[in-house]
């Protein structure tokens, strides 16, 4: 299936909200920040019949930019790969010496996924997440396959 993608329109911050609000709040919280993804800049892909399909949002601060969410609806099907070179040709454009993002230590799938697109391990910011639960208490203490919900992996690749 061919999927279109376009930049984050005014209309569309509605359904961006919606997206970011499964996430357990109106915000997320990036290496002890909350960050209002919903009013970051991104893109959206979409199927040919007009269905939204998923959502990249990011962030530049001066040389770098950070990937703050990556949500693929239909996954395995491209998407995602393809959100994500939409921001690294904009974090080119724009200068940027750096694109990174963080991810949970139970999130196996985004650690699989980025590795596979040619990110790196940075850093791993252990126990980050009993710091971040204070910001946002919605944060679960067990994740994904039963993985205890501690740490912070940020994951990088150099433009």
């Amino acid at each position: 299936m061919k999927y279109s993608v376009r930049p984050i329109e005014p209309e569309d911050r509605p359904w961006v909200l919606k997206i970011i609000r499964g996430w357990g709040a109106d915000f997320v919280v990036t290496r002890g920040r909350k960050v209002f993804a919903a009013e970051l800049p991104g893109f959206i892909a979409r199927t040919p019949e007009g269905r939204e399909a998923g959502l990249v949002t990011y962030e530049i601060i001066g040389d770098r930019c950070e990937i703050v969410t990556l949500d693929a609806l239909d996954q395995f099907k491209g998407i995602g790969t393809r959100l994500v070179e939409e921001v690294k040709a904009v974090a080119k454009e724009s200068g940027c010496r750096r694109l990174w993002l963080i991810t949970t230590n139970d999130n196996l799938n985004a650690i699989w996924f980025y590795q596979r697109r040619g990110f790196i391990i940075a850093a791993v910011h252990v126990n980050a997440l009993a710091h971040s639960r204070k910001l946002k208490p919605s944060i679960a203490e067990i994740g994904s396959f039963g993985i205890p919900l501690r740490d912070e992996i940020e994951f990088e690749m150099s433009l």
